[in-house]
């Protein structure tokens, strides 16, 4: 009997689950929607002057320009929204309702008042700016917001997300900014104040390239394919009559909000010694040629193969080319089998490998770290130089001149190969990008602006990082030179006994999903 009962409580149990998981809601991909493409009429805008002066005698080439300080990357897309006159075309993978999102958003409705026209594509599970705000911004008739792969907002959303898995499990990780269709910013930054030095509690470390030329017109088709795509969903969808009444109140605490405290940082980010350059047409950009890489939105779609792994099959095909030196800076690395593989064939010939990534004490994701772990081992026996960054290396100059020590994470995604062709843009090496999301990036062929980036990168791993080694007896050691003393340590630097023993623990979790 009591086993009867201890079936019939379980087949209970179960039953109620199902129904649950059957009541999940989701959101339609076959919406009616209009479809648009990038604006071709802009040869005559200020911005497609800009792009022509800095590729003078060039036309048919790129030009780039690094953008390394959070601040300067903050001005120049402020910037550009200002100087736009046709088009903004915004695509990121996250979006937080905190100072730099507040000023972003200002900026986009700005250029919008002045006839602009704004297409925003955001991906929905790690935004947490409310519907409300992205209402307000879709009512604008010259902004038209669209929420890639979402989670329904009709019932509780986690049922909806765990009842959905296979799909929202699987994210839109690009990010491009195109203004014009004349001048753009590819990079690893989403708009969120800890990519911009606005966050005096932490910094994330992180790098953006200002683009021009031909590159562009290629960002702009990866936008469309994304903006036009099944998964793309408007944000009409999401509301009714009586939520559009509420935009003119947002409105309002929008403007009252940069009155209060965007004034200061659109100033700040503005007027930055780079930014005034910029301004001026002081700066000359790096001419090289390039190409874009990015996955398909269909990835998301389809069960993963090398067919659609593009971002990342064409960075270990680069890779393997190199004949002297590889420089990789990713806040995630899980390698794998095919990682590792990779990384000793390409030692194997002699080639140096440099490969800079967050310690436990700087990464935001602990169960990534604790994959990581398991391959450093690996990682150092096939001869790679590896470096960890501290957690208490970030100094930022603000623009009094004032220096401030604050948390540091690395999160630059950038491949630097034989000090001639450098990688930017969103993939980190890991399952979660490689299998899972979509990703995007730009390979540029320039020797000049490569050799650059790997001097400074080399030159300036050292006072933020530990190296990290085998002693004698093949344990993992930690490496540093720390206001002039040599540091050696045997456990995970800068962490707690609690955070160790999380990171041990979470070795568990399945690392296909990091």
């Amino acid at each position: 009997m009591r086993d009867k009962s201890v079936l019939q409580y379980r087949s209970a149990i179960i039953s109620l689950i199902l129904l649950v998981i059957a009541g999940c809601a989701s959101v339609p991909t076959n919406l009616p929607k209009t479809e648009s493409t990038a604006m071709t009429d802009t040869s005559q805008t200020k911005l497609a002057g800009a792009s022509a002066q800095w590729r003078a005698g060039n036309p048919t080439l790129n030009g780039f320009y690094p953008l390394t300080q959070g601040l300067d990357a903050f001005g120049a897309r402020l910037l550009l929204m200002d100087h736009a006159e046709k088009s903004i075309d915004v695509q990121y993978f996250l979006m937080k309702p905190d100072a730099a999102g507040l000023v972003f958003a200002e900026r986009i409705l700005a250029a919008a008042d002045r006839g602009v026209r704004v297409r925003f594509l955001i991906d929905d599970v790690f935004t947490t700016v409310k519907d409300n705000a992205f209402i307000m911004m879709d009512e604008h008739p010259n902004i038209e917001v669209r929420i890639f792969n979402p989670i329904s907002r009709k019932g509780i959303y986690a049922l909806n997300y765990a009842g959905n898995f296979k799909l929202a499990n699987r994210r839109m990780h690009n990010k491009a900014f195109i203004v014009d269709n004349a001048l753009a910013i590819v990079g690893g930054r989403n708009i969120a104040e800890e990519y911009f030095q606005l966050d005096t509690t932490g910094e994330f470390i992180d790098f953006d390239m200002l683009s021009a030329g031909p590159i562009v017109q290629q960002l702009s088709g990866e936008f469309d394919e994304y903006w036009n795509h099944k998964l793309a969903v408007p944000m009409s969808y999401f509301y009714d009559e009586e939520d559009k009444e509420l935009e003119a109140r947002i409105r309002e605490n929008v403007t009252a909000e940069m009155k209060r405290s965007g004034d200061t940082i659109y100033g700040d980010a503005t007027s930055t010694q780079l930014m005034q350059k910029l301004l001026k047409g002081e700066i000359e950009a790096y001419i090289a040629e390039a190409r874009l890489i990015a996955d398909s939105p269909d990835k998301l779609l389809e069960k993963v193969s090398a067919e659609q792994k593009l971002v990342a099959t064409a960075i270990a095909e680069a890779m393997l080319l190199a004949e002297d030196e590889i420089i990789i800076f990713t806040p995630y690395f899980i390698p794998g089998k095919a990682g590792l593989e990779l990384i000793n064939e390409v030692r194997a010939r002699g080639v140096r490998v440099v490969l800079v990534t967050n310690s436990l004490a700087t990464n935001n994701h602990t169960s990534v770290y604790s994959a990581y772990s398991k391959y450093r081992k690996p990682v150092l026996e096939a001869g790679v130089e590896l470096w960890e960054a501290r957690g208490d290396a970030a100094m930022t100059i603000l623009p009094d001149g004032t220096r401030t020590q604050e948390h540091l994470t690395l999160h630059t995604k950038g491949i630097i190969i034989d000090r001639r062709y450098a990688f930017v843009g969103s993939l980190n090496l890991d399952p979660r990008s490689i299998d899972i999301n979509t990703e995007m990036g730009v390979i540029i062929d320039s020797k000049p602006m490569s050799e650059g980036m790997a001097r400074r990168a080399l030159e300036g791993v050292p006072p933020m990082a530990y190296r990290v080694q085998l002693n004698d007896k093949g344990k993992v050691t930690w490496h540093a030179t720390i206001d002039g003393k040599e540091v050696v340590e045997t456990k995970a630097p800068q962490t707690s006994a609690w955070l160790r023993f999380k990171a041990w623990f979470l070795k568990i979790a399945p690392e296909k999903q990091l």
